[in-house]
């Protein structure tokens, strides 16, 4: 793996994690401050809900290194190795129109959305909306980053924390 694609990963890791750790934190107060002192902030749900978006479209990109999209690989597994690895590059390239069509249509809604604010933070709404055509930007990029890989249904490894605290390094989908 290359220095920009090491680098690229953890960046987006960052991000995805700097999302879900701020719904965390925002909903974890507002709970405290809404049972325990009985009041509330009005925007932590709208903002809660943006972050949630935003972790979403930023780490589908980061899923599909690890193989936890939705997949039926019945038919594929019992093709011959050659039409199976025809079918995987038809799969590849059909997913990468698919995001750079959803990124473009995305971009539109940014546009479209850019002059009306939202609810509560009353902010535009096209930066919310960004989420989509960048989210889908990123996924394109990890998956012409992790081409050769996803033909091959070479799945990133991930660590599983074990009871004893140690972990355990294991390819996903139980693909060892």
């Amino acid at each position: 793996m290359s220095a920009f694609e090491e680098r690229f990963i953890q960046v987006n890791r960052a991000l995805v994690g700097l999302a879900m750790g701020g719904i965390f934190v925002l909903v974890f107060v507002n709970v405290v401050l809404r049972y325990g002192f009985g009041t509330s902030l009005s925007w932590v749900e709208e903002v809660a809900r943006f972050l949630m978006i935003w972790g979403a479209f930023l780490g589908a990109g980061l899923a599909l290194r690890e193989g936890r999209h939705v997949a039926i690989d019945v038919l594929q597994d019992r093709l011959p190795e050659p039409t199976r690895r025809l079918l995987r590059i038809v799969i590849g390239v059909a997913v990468l129109v698919f995001m750079a069509g959803l990124a473009y249509l995305g971009l539109r809604f940014v546009i479209f959305g850019w002059d009306k604010v939202t609810m509560a933070l009353q902010i535009s709404r096209g930066i919310p909306y960004l989420a989509v055509p960048l989210g889908c930007a990123l996924f394109i990029v990890h998956l012409l980053l992790f081409f050769r890989r996803f033909l091959a249904r070479d799945w990133e490894e991930v660590a599983i924390p074990q009871d004893d605290g140690l972990e355990d390094r294991r390819l996903v989908m139980g693909r060892e």
